[in-house]
């Protein structure tokens, strides 16, 4: 059975192999993987079928081999022929090439000839294409070399989309795409290089610009003032209180100027286009625009511009020295904004939005409000100041015409207006100081009625009394009253110069006009009369005469309100009108005056006083008053009839205090501690002085004192010398303390202090006194007075 197995195996192998199936590597891998004599039994059937192939090989051979043989004979035959034929051929091939040369030559010139008018024919197609590359690369470097960038900038535009893929396989084209950029690079550097030009020309010119745009707005607003003036030429106008005419007319007088300035500049008058040329900057806009780089161009240029406007708001150190440096300073920041906003307002790509304008404007509007600020602060000249604030008004009204917020401006005007009132308050202290040095402090004398007439234009003064009086005669004023009133006439002018053009109704001016004309009168005025009254070389009779001068000044303070309220039109009943404070100020100098009367006067008694000279140790009076006092008395009678011109109460005091200071003084030099001895005869002389001062005040000096009040100044010397006179202790010792004693004023203390003077004299001067019983008995008084009296003195001070 294996046997069997084996044979098949082997027989399928060659049917495979003779089946020409390859590979046959796993076919004859079977024969010998299967069982050991496979292979043996294989190589046997394989040497059993080639035996067999080549017996049918054999076979066959025979069966065709005549036919071979006949087929090599006839070819043997045929090879005669051949070669006749070869031979023949080849000759026919010669003949026929000697005979094509000829033809072959045409041929190839034809051909030739046919190629080169392809490659015309190319050749001019394609520069028929890269003609128009040629021309508008031509076009190009024109463009360039005349400074049209943008339109340069067009055509590469047009090249690169349009002209170069036509072209872009030739080396020419590959060059000129190469050169684009670099050509686009030069065409942004000059276009910068032209922009910074514009910059810095503008910087250079932003002063130029500014001056002719406020000049413009001066213009337009001088104009549309004087429209007002000529509509409204009925209101107000030739209006006079107390022959003070309001300033209307000189008002018109420099609007009139204005316009004929104007007028004869109206044909120069040049636009901001006229004066720059702004092309730089659309060029430059439409070039970074064309380049896709706007964004960059933009930040460029605000970056610069704000450096510019830092550079712009820097003032010099000494602008506040003249007007011409805070006008320099407004017209270039004028010239920087005016060029901003047309800038906003012609660039259709918005270079410069009204967004960025404002915040560069508010940038600066504070840095504006420091600096003015900040100079305007070491202004002392009130007309530099004035100056100052009409340059603010045609700033702030030139850049409100071009859209920009100036209500901060008007704010500090406010401030500015402050201090402008407090320069005017230190000039006027000036003015008011040499009107009061250069016054006689004497009434006015009027000799006719042309200078009485003179006088009452000036000052605004009634006295019906004054006006039937004939020639000569006096006003009572000093010629300082009307010389102060013209000058705070001519304050409220300057005060009202300010307050021009700031947009104001007429109820803030009027408001503003008093409430500086209050500061002058309250504290400018008021001081340099304080000032006045309390100098060394005032006298008596100046200050009654600055009395009088203060009381005509407070009467004419109501012509004051009268002018102001024609000014501003605004009526005095209205609530919130402001009342001048003269009454108060002028009280307030008076009472200043009266009391430096009474501080002189008793100065001047001091003086007389210094001047005695009594003997303490007199032993009889001379009989008559000292003539020290006599003196003083005639004085007093002198001075007093000069303060017939002062209010009565004014008067009566300064009597009421001098009497009281004599009384005290006299007083003062009994008890003076260096005064250790005091004669009976020298209280006696004493006396007769006291004597006189009693005359003196029941003498009325001064009129309107009811019975003996002003005897009454002198009523404690009168009781301490009448007790010593009459010698009257007991009766002293007895009623002291009741309050119908006699000797009421007479004080303990003072009492021994003279009674102890009197005692070293008696025991000093009477050597006898001893041997005489009358002056022991005296000084045995004296001593038991002294006694009661220290007991007196030591009760009152336990009692305290």
């Amino acid at each position: 059975m294996l046997e069997e197995d084996t044979d098949q195996t082997s027989e399928n192998v060659l049917a495979e192999i003779q089946s020409f199936e390859l590979p046959i590597e796993a076919t004859l891998r079977s024969v010998y993987d299967d069982q050991p004599n496979a292979h043996k039994k294989f190589m046997e059937k394989l040497d059993a079928c080639i035996r067999n192939h080549d017996k049918e090989i054999e076979k066959m051979c025979n069966f065709h081999h005549q036919g071979f043989v006949d087929a090599i004979t006839e070819l043997l035959k045929v090879r005669t022929d051949a070669e006749k034929l070869k031979v023949q051929v080849t000759d026919t091939n010669r003949r026929f090439q000697d005979a094509g040369k000829e033809v072959i030559g045409h041929t190839e010139d034809i051909i030739r000839c046919r190629i080169q008018q392809r490659n015309i024919t190319t050749v001019v197609e394609k520069l028929q294409l890269c003609l128009p590359v040629l021309e508008m690369y031509s076009k190009l470097k024109e463009q360039m070399s005349t400074k049209r960038y943008y339109s340069a900038l067009k055509t590469m535009e047009q090249l690169e989309k349009v002209y170069f893929p036509r072209v872009s396989q030739y080396r020419f084209c590959q060059l000129m795409i190469e050169n684009l950029p670099k050509l686009r690079g030069d065409i942004k550097e000059i276009s910068m290089s032209d922009l910074k030009d514009f910059l810095e020309s503008i910087r250079k010119h932003s002063d130029k610009i500014g001056e002719t745009a406020m000049k413009q707005a001066q213009h337009q607003k001088t104009f549309s003032v004087s429209l007002q003036k000529q509509n409204n030429v009925k209101f107000g106008k030739n209006r006079f209180i107390n022959h003070d005419r309001i300033p209307e007319e000189r008002n018109e007088v420099v609007f009139k100027q204005a316009l004929e300035e104007d007028d004869e500049n109206e044909e120069e008058v040049l636009t901001v286009q006229d004066l720059v040329d702004f092309s730089p900057v659309y060029r430059c806009l439409h070039i970074y625009s064309v380049l896709g780089d706007k964004e960059t161009f933009e930040n460029y240029y605000r970056k610069q511009r704000k450096k510019q406007a830092r550079l712009v708001l820097q003032p010099q150190s000494n602008m506040h020295e003249t007007v011409d440096g805070y006008r320099r300073y407004f017209t270039q920041i004028v010239g920087f904004f005016v060029v901003e906003d047309h800038i906003l307002h012609v660039t259709q790509k918005r270079l410069v939005t009204k967004a960025y304008r404002d915040e560069l404007w508010n940038m600066a509007l504070s840095k504006i409000i420091g600096v003015l600020r900040a100079h305007s602060s070491y202004c002392t000249d009130p007309d530099l100041v004035l100056e100052l604030k009409n340059l603010i008004v045609i700033f702030a009204d030139t850049l409100q015409g071009y859209g920009f917020l100036v209500n901060r401006l008007f704010e500090l005007l406010c401030e500015i207006r402050d201090q402008y009132n407090e320069t005017l308050l230190k000039k006027w202290t000036g003015v008011f100081r040499d009107i009061f040095e250069e016054d006689n402090y004497s009434p006015i004398p009027i000799v006719n009625e042309e200078e009485y007439k003179s006088v009452i234009s000036k000052f605004p003064f009634q006295d019906p009394d004054l006006e039937k009086q004939p020639f000569p005669k006096k006003f009572p004023m000093s010629q300082s009253v009307p010389h102060i009133y013209i000058q705070v006439k001519e304050f409220i002018y300057a005060s009202l110069k300010f307050s021009e053009s700031l947009h104001r109704s007429s109820t803030e001016i009027d408001d503003m006009l008093r409430k500086s004309t209050n500061l002058l009168l309250t504290r400018t005025l008021s001081g340099c009369l304080l000032n006045l009254i309390r100098k060394p070389h005032i006298g008596l009779t100046e200050l009654v005469q600055i009395i009088i001068n203060t009381t005509h000044l407070e009467q004419a303070c109501k012509y004051l309100e009268d002018f102001i309220t024609n000014i501003t039109n605004i009526s005095q009943e209205t609530v919130h009108t402001t009342r001048l404070y003269g009454l108060s100020t002028f009280k307030d100098a008076r009472h200043a005056a009266e009391g430096e009367i009474y501080t002189k006067l008793n100065q001047k008694i001091d003086e007389f006083v210094q001047l005695a000279d009594y003997d303490w140790t007199m032993s009889e009076p001379d009989g008559r008053a000292s003539g020290y006092l006599m003196d003083l008395i005639n004085f007093l009678r002198s001075i007093f009839q000069v303060f017939t011109h002062l209010p009565g109460k004014v008067a009566q005091t300064a009597c009421m205090s001098a009497c009281q200071h004599l009384s005290t003084s006299l007083m003062r030099m009994l008890l003076d501690s260096e005064l250790k001895q005091i004669s009976m005869g020298a209280v006696q002389q004493f006396n007769l002085d006291v004597i006189q001062c009693e005359l003196f005040a029941s003498s009325e000096p001064v009129p309107g004192f009811q019975g003996d009040t002003l005897q009454l100044a002198f009523i404690d010397l009168r009781q301490l010398l009448d007790l010593f006179m009459v010698w009257d202790w007991s009766t002293y010792l007895a009623d002291y303390g009741q309050p119908a004693s006699k000797y009421l004023r007479v004080n303990p203390n003072t009492a021994l202090i003279l009674l102890e003077k009197m005692k070293d004299t008696s025991k000093k001067n009477n050597i006898f006194a001893q041997f005489r019983k009358n002056d022991r008995d005296k000084q045995k008084l004296i001593e038991t007075v002294v006694k009661q009296l220290r007991s007196l003195v030591n009760g009152m001070s336990q009692h305290t």
